[in-house]
């Protein structure tokens, strides 16, 4: 059939272009065209999501049959995309966690049990659920909502996980929140979910999913222990009290990557994904989207994080200043 990304060149929607072209389809993606060219085989489509006439005139003359919403970060950019393409078989959009209300901190239960925002401000949380609700009421039956996490893997240039895997195989002695070791961590391999994201559009999948991994999968500690082993360093941690790192100014997710406070660690992760996994949402073993994303991260492809994101890491005078404190 005939598959459009919207998306398609950065990290999970190039996923997504690679997992369609596996399973047979002819494969197009839209994109403004500034961050790169999709896998060979797959046809370019350019133009500005926000501009009205730019979608159809791109798809003039080529009609999808599936989509794969991967890059959909404004109210116009849904308004448009469900006044083109109601008539497709299937939709699977990408959405987030912050489009629920209450998250976080959480806990979340099942998807139709909790709020999602409402507001008409342009937050990244409240834009995400009101292109659900406009999707969902253009393709009735017919569209998928996957509320994402954490999404780790080759090709992510947000650079979380990158980062870890950069400073550790650094060695030395490297700062890591000390109560934060044993907070839990959920994450899925952006290849996992662009699979699966395929194979709900073609299914026609409805409905809303917590696409993330499981509860429990890991610690941040033992995630930081697998980044040790993949790399090969002879790093040491030197756990710092929570007090202390807030107190010297280091910002939560920002400076030290997937840590989050005690308060808020103890339910952010708690996220229910039975429908994920009854829906067939793959988990490979962590290990592996390590070792793959450390081996990509010394290609030196990495781009830098989208949207205005911040490069994440601890700034070495601020982890100097750690250290020498003890």
């Amino acid at each position: 059939m005939r598959l459009l990304v919207l998306g398609g060149t950065l990290f999970l929607g190039r996923h997504v272009a690679r997992a369609a072209l596996d399973r047979g389809h002819e494969v197009a993606t839209f994109t403004r065209g500034i961050t790169g060219s999709p896998p060979d085989g797959v046809r370019a489509l350019h133009g500005d999501r926000d501009d009205a006439a730019a979608l159809p005139a791109a798809l003039e003359g080529w009609a999808p049959e599936l989509v794969v919403d991967t890059s959909c970060q404004t109210r116009a950019a849904a308004r448009h995309a469900a006044a083109a393409l109601a008539g497709v078989r299937g939709y699977a959009f990408v959405s987030s966690l912050n489009a629920y209300r209450n998250w976080p901190p959480g806990p979340l239960g099942p998807e139709d049990g909790e709020p999602t925002w409402t507001t008409d401000d342009d937050e990244y949380g409240p834009v995400k659920a009101y292109a659900e609700r406009e999707l969902a009421a253009a393709l009735r039956g017919r569209f998928l909502t996957a509320r994402a996490g954490l999404i780790v893997g080759p090709h992510d240039p947000v650079h979380r996980l990158g980062w870890w895997l950069e400073r550790i195989a650094r060695g030395g002695r490297v700062v890591v929140p000390a109560e934060g070791l044993d907070q839990p961590i959920a994450a899925v391999d952006a290849r996992d979910l662009a699979g699966w994201l395929v194979a709900m559009a073609e299914r026609g999948e409805s409905g809303a999913v917590n696409a993330t991994g499981p509860v429990g999968m890991t610690t941040l500690g033992g995630l930081l222990a697998i980044c040790r082993r993949v790399t090969g360093g002879d790093a040491e941690w030197a756990p710092t009290p929570e007090a202390d790192l807030l107190a010297a100014g280091v910002e939560p997710w920002v400076h030290l990557p997937l840590w989050l406070p005690a308060g808020m660690a103890r339910t952010a992760w708690d996220v229910d994904t039975a429908r994920a996994r009854a829906l067939g949402l793959p988990g490979r073993p962590l290990e592996e989207t390590v070792a793959d994303t450390w081996a990509w991260l010394r290609t030196g492809e990495r781009k830098p994080p989208p949207h205005g994101l911040p490069e994440p890491g601890l700034p070495p005078e601020l982890e100097a200043r750690l250290l020498a404190a003890g």
